[in-house]
Order: structure tokens, then C-alpha cells, then sequence
């Protein structure tokens, strides 16, 4: 592998190494009921979900939420979110591929929009917190992307360059932060978007982890 080019692995984690699209769509129709919307499924949420969430709400409800709507949503998803994501596991070969990337002398990292109060204790739980130099999750807001925390998150990596990084992750938010940051990305088909939607962002699209590490090691060589 072309060492030279890529070094640095930037995970996502809810929808990509934590596999919790179950609870995911459990939060969302429980947010969902605090207003009135009926229940989504798993199909249609991968549809329509984007980032910034509000917008995905203004997909289903044909506007979007007001500011006392949103709040109500948010809280609830959260509430109902975290209470079932200590239940979900790893998604399938996570921890090896983790394991092997380090192994083989490289770094990664995780950033998440995930609350950093909530996904660390999640990470350390699973025993996989040693595999990365840093591990990132929100501090601010709920309702943005993540090209602005990708720019933090990179921003204190050390002697690593952005164009030498490659994102993994299940959303098209994913790739908008690698373009932001001039890296590049591969998308998983395991978490929160459907492949179609996931092939507008003219990236990679991966149906398991392992195929997203080889074709970051394939860009490597490019």
C-alpha cells in the first residue's frame, strides 16, 4: 500500500462503526410522535435523511419545524436515542479492521456529531477508545453539518495532511466535510442513506466497512 499518500483514516461513528440504524429509526418515530408526524421506516428514512437534520424534517413535513417543534424533536430523540444505543454493537468487522489499521503502523481517528459528553463513554464501553489518536464528538448545536467540526477535528491532528486522510462514513454529510477539508472519502451503505442517495455525492459507496478500508487503501496507490 501506497503509505506515502494515505496514513490517516477519519471514522464516522453512529451509522458506521456503531451499527444503530434500529435505534436510530426507533428515536425518530418516537420524536416523530411528540408532533404528531406518523412513523417512518427504515426505506423511507434512508430516502429523505440529510444533514442538517432540520432539513430532513422539512423533507417530511413539507416545511420546517418551528423553533418550539425542533426543541421538542431534538430532546426527544436524544432521550429516546441513547437509551437504547448501549445496546447496539459494533458493525460487523469494526473492531478487526481497527485493530489491523494500527497494527499495520497507521493512524485514525473518529469524529462524530454524536454529543462528545455521550460518545465517549460509548467508545470507551465497546474497548476500542486505544485505536485512535483522537476521538471528537459535538460540543455545540445540533442542528449543523459536520464540515465546521471536521475542520476543528483536523485541525489538531499532527503532521498529518488532510490530502492523505481518508473519511469513512454512511452519510453524504460525510463527503461534503472531506471536500471541505480536502480530503477524500468512501460512503457505507450500513447506517443512515440509501445507495442511491449516497451515489449523488460521486465518491466510493461500500456495502460493508472492510470494502471502505481496501478502497482507502486502493486510493493509496492512485
Amino acid at each position: 500500500m501506497g503509505k506515502n499518500h494515505v496514513t490517516h483514516l477519519v471514522w464516522d461513528w453512529n451509522g458506521t462503526l456503531l451499527h444503530d440504524i434500529d435505534a436510530v429509526i426507533s428515536a425518530t418515530n418516537a420524536s416523530f410522535q411528540e408532533i404528531g408526524l406518523p412513523p417512518i421506516t427504515i426505506e423511507r428514512y434512508r430516502d429523505l435523511y440529510c444533514v442538517p437534520v432540520p432539513l430532513f424534517y422539512e423533507r417530511l413535513m413539507g416545511r420546517l419545524p418551528s423553533d418550539e417543534e425542533w426543541a421538542v424533536m431534538d430532546e426527544a430523540f436524544h432521550r429516546h436515542y441513547w437509551a437504547l444505543a448501549e445496546s447496539a454493537g459494533l458493525a460487523i468487522g469494526a473492531r478487526q479492521l481497527l485493530t489491523e489499521w494500527q497494527e499495520a503502523g497507521l493512524t485514525q481517528s473518529l469524529c462524530s456529531l454524536a454529543p462528545h459528553e455521550y460518545l465517549l463513554p460509548l467508545v470507551r464501553t465497546h474497548g476500542i477508545e486505544r485505536h485512535f489518536v483522537r476521538v471528537d464528538g459535538r460540543t455545540g448545536q445540533s442542528n449543523t453539518g459536520k464540515a465546521e467540526q471536521m475542520m476543528r477535528h483536523i485541525a489538531v491532528l499532527e503532521g498529518v495532511a488532510p490530502q492523505r486522510m481518508v473519511v469513512i462514513g454512511d452519510a453524504l454529510d460525510d463527503a461534503v466535510a472531506a471536500r471541505h477539508v480536502g480530503a477524500r472519502a468512501v460512503l457505507y451503505t450500513g447506517g443512515s442513506h440509501s445507495r442511491a442517495s449516497l451515489e449523488a455525492a460521486g465518491v466510493p459507496v461500500v456495502d460493508t466497512l472492510e470494502e471502505a478500508v481496501r478502497e482507502a487503501e486502493r486510493m493509496a496507490d492512485e
